[in-house]
């Protein structure tokens, strides 16, 4: 069910792509308006993203094999980062024939009614298809999803920027449209870093700071962990991976042991959804604390507060 619903949610994206990109395309090409057709170009750019998409939430899902220990999740990631590039190298053309009908005065359009009908619609159904597409990605933890319905929330604004473009054409200032093209670029230039900075510090397994303090704040929880250190959390598409050493009274019995890692492990993956926590057990001496200390890690601070 969870692989269907997220597959369809990808597929409903690309046939609304196919759409919009071709309607802008044609209307663009009639009018001769930069402004739709830099609209064109990015929801082109946005089919193509969302073919990946549609490719890495079907890979992504694979469980662990021999040869990929952790799963398959980063394929979300690197989609992520190829949709980001894909977006820039969008930027490019738009910024430079922007500022060349603007440098050379050649910026007269026409605009017809039907202009007004594919933007207008571009905005109705991008509001729907980011909606749903943000619902599946939050309700999955999926990066490659949440990097669609962030195009999309993006195309919202950009289209209503090229409607106010079309509006000052047809009064008769035709550098609104040139004009439009350049906040658009401006618009995707943001999302486009936003984007690529998140799915780089995934694919470099960038520690993600809330993580790392919801962790510290539940192990803080149970007060038979006498301290922790050594706290190492990584993510993988929808994937965490929590790895930390936590210190327990040296008079515990194996068992007991044992049962209290499997409580708190269970914690922690009850409120970081899809997680995976690696405990490592040590006996709580007086060496122990002083090597801690004098390390005088983040995790140690944490752990002599909770002290």
């Amino acid at each position: 069910m969870k692989k269907n619903e997220k597959q369809q949610v990808a597929w409903m994206s690309v046939g609304a792509a196919v759409v919009i990109t071709t309607a802008k395309l044609i209307v663009g090409i009639m009018t001769g308006s930069l402004g739709i057709l830099s609209e064109a170009l990015h929801s082109g750019l946005d089919l193509v993203a969302a073919v990946i998409t549609c490719i890495s939430v079907h890979i992504s899902d694979r469980p662990a094999d021999k040869e990929h220990h952790f799963g398959h999740g980063k394929v979300e990631n690197f989609s992520a980062l190829i949709e980001t590039i894909l977006l820039l190298v969008t930027c490019l053309w738009i910024i430079y024939e922007a500022t060349h009908r603007l440098a050379t005065g050649k910026t007269q359009i026409e605009v017809y009614v039907v202009s007004y009908v594919v933007v207008a619609a571009s905005i109705i159904i991008d509001v729907n298809r980011s909606r749903i597409l943000y619902r599946v990605a939050k309700k999955y933890n999926s990066q490659a999803l949440e990097a669609d319905a962030l195009h999309f929330s993006t195309d919202i604004w950009s289209s209503a920027v090229v409607l106010l473009g079309l509006i000052c054409a047809q009064l008769g200032f035709f550098e609104a449209d040139s004009i439009a093209a350049l906040i658009v670029a401006g618009i995707v230039v943001f999302v486009s870093f936003r984007l690529g900075k998140k799915a780089i510090d995934v694919l470099l397994d960038k520690a993600p700071n809330e993580i790392v303090k919801q962790v510290e704040t539940i192990l803080g929880e149970f007060p038979e962990v006498k301290h922790f250190h050594s706290l190492k959390v990584r993510s993988a598409g929808a994937e965490t991976f929590i790895k930390v050493n936590i210190h327990l009274n040296p008079s515990l019995r194996l068992l007991e042991v044992h049962q209290i890692c499997d409580h708190i492990e269970k914690e922690i993956e009850r409120r970081i959804p899809k997680s995976e926590t690696y405990l490592h057990a040590e006996p709580q001496t007086r060496e122990h604390v002083l090597s801690d200390d004098v390390a005088d890690t983040p995790n140690n601070t944490a752990a002599q507060l909770k002290r």
